[in-house]
């Protein structure tokens, strides 16, 4: 029976790795950028955007559409008036079909309408003789344009394409975006992992110095003060591998979860240290102002302020609009000669409004929008500021953030190699339980500090990618693939 015991204590630890799931950094991110509920939330803003930017080019090109009415049966007293110009109660019993076909094309040139119309109706009256009348128009030619001094089709010319190279760029800056936050759940879940490891390993060694504590208490060779002194830091160490234990599982589930895995199981790898590159700030700021999204929403806003105010000068002012219509028709009883002897349907008109006293609205309208637009320019001027300073400020903190990293990895180091030496000094009985605690605390100080820092340090590289859009280590910008949407 011991012996299967011994068997079990063995392969259990066995069977628990082989069920973890290892998994790298890159990994991490790479099935972050393709399962996680932000590259969701990425992929679907993006696709709106995607269908808005189709939208807009389609709305120039030509519209083919059918209008119908089949049937249209009345039966009732109405009011019309008669040719004298008296209004009559008669009664309409009748059954009216029609149909209209209409192609139509917007005109980005003057910002007008243009369509081409037929129509053919058919009227039945019920309990008249020849009741039967049709009502044909071959086609009708028809230009409409509501102003002449504004054209909202130049300005979305100018505004519509900058939108949608502004939201491709949105979705390269929201993926890696994605990288600092699947790394940033990476790191809570390794920082735990190795905390837990740490604190296993110093219950461990808290235990047998322990158990050496006792048997020298018991051969009067230190005091109980000593004794309970290290019988305190044994069940504080007990406790932290308990607290680590519950901060793993919640950080395991936080990344399997972001991540859509199966398993919650996850033994995570330290990340390899990415190999040596420099950072220009001068080619930093040069790729940020060509990449970011930021740079294509100053121009895109600025375009709309200065389209609102020709919107206000075009239709406040003076409003001039025109409606052409050249075409054909004829009606009759007799479908078969319907087609003959066509009657000319013709008309033009042009209107005109203009504020004669409106007391100063059309005028503020004005002054508003270009107060506007002087707000706008100057708060574009600031973020520019802002943008250029942020990309300075993080290729310095970058630069700074690898010696950081250095120093850290050194002092873990030089800490732990000083504990062991303590540990073994205290074997030894050559130091106290308070020297040795101390090496203890910064040892695990110095690993946190390790720990942290390398977070900081990978945080700040897709930081940096992010803020640029431009990868310093292959020397190229970042990139996603065109995505097709059905």
């Amino acid at each position: 029976m011991k012996k299967i015991y011994l068997i079990i204590l063995i392969i259990a630890p066995l069977l628990n790795f082989a069920q973890s799931k290892r998994i790298t950094l890159n990994q991490a991110i790479e099935i972050a950028k393709k399962k996680s509920p932000e590259y969701k939330t990425n992929l679907n803003r993006n696709e709106r955007n995607h269908w808005r930017f189709k939208r807009y080019k389609a709305s120039f090109l030509p519209e083919l559409r059918l209008n119908a009415v089949l049937p249209n049966y009345s039966n009732a007293v109405k009011r019309i008036t008669n040719d004298i110009g008296q209004d009559i109660f008669v009664n309409q019993n009748q059954l009216r079909v029609e149909g209209n076909l209409s192609i139509s094309q917007n005109v980005p040139y003057t910002g007008g309408k243009l369509s081409i119309n037929t129509n053919l109706e058919r009227v039945e009256l019920f309990g008249v003789n020849d009741n039967i009348g049709y009502s044909v128009i071959p086609f009708t030619i028809n230009y409409r344009q509501n102003s002449l001094l504004y054209n909202s089709f130049k300005w979305d010319k100018k505004i519509e394409p900058l939108v949608y190279e502004e939201s491709k760029r949105e979705f390269i800056e929201n993926m890696e975006q994605i990288s600092r936050s699947t790394s940033r759940r990476y790191f809570q879940l390794l920082n735990a992992q190795m905390q837990l490891e740490i604190a296993e390993v110093n219950l461990k060694n808290q235990d047998t110095l322990y158990q050496i504590a006792k048997g020298r208490f018991k051969m009067g060779k230190i005091a109980e003060n000593e004794l309970l002194q290290m019988e305190l830091t044994y069940l504080n160490s007990k406790n932290s591998v308990t607290t680590n234990t519950i901060e793993v599982k919640r950080s395991s589930q936080n990344l399997a979860r972001y991540l859509e895995l199966d398993s919650e199981n996850l033994k995570l790898e330290i990340p390899e240290k990415l190999p040596l590159f420099d950072v220009d700030i001068d080619k930093a700021l040069k790729e940020a102002q060509t990449n970011r999204k930021a740079v294509i929403a100053f121009r895109r806003k600025r375009l709309e302020a200065e389209k609102q105010v020709a919107f206000e000068k075009g239709n406040n002012r003076l409003n001039i609009g025109i409606n052409a219509n050249l075409g054909i028709s004829q009606n009759g009883n007799d479908f078969d000669n319907l087609f003959n002897n066509f009657n000319k349907q013709q008309n033009i008109s042009v209107s005109i409004g203009i504020p004669i006293f409106d007391w100063g609205i059309s005028k503020s309208k004005i002054k508003m929008a270009e107060a506007n637009l002087n707000l706008t320019n100057n708060n574009i001027k600031q973020e520019e500021q802002e943008f250029e300073q942020e990309i300075y400020l993080h290729v310095l903190n970058w630069i700074n953030q690898r010696d950081f990293l250095y120093t850290a990895e050194k002092a873990k180091e030089v800490a732990t190699k000083r504990y062991d030496i303590s540990k073994k000094r205290y074997v030894l009985g050559k130091i106290t339980v308070e020297n040795l605690n101390i090496a203890l605390k910064d040892r695990d100080s110095a690993v946190l500090r390790y720990l942290n820092s390398l977070q900081k340090f990978w945080q700040d590289y897709y930081l940096l990618r992010q803020l640029t859009l431009y990868d310093f280590i292959d020397d190229k910008k970042i990139e996603v693939e065109n995505i097709v949407y059905k």
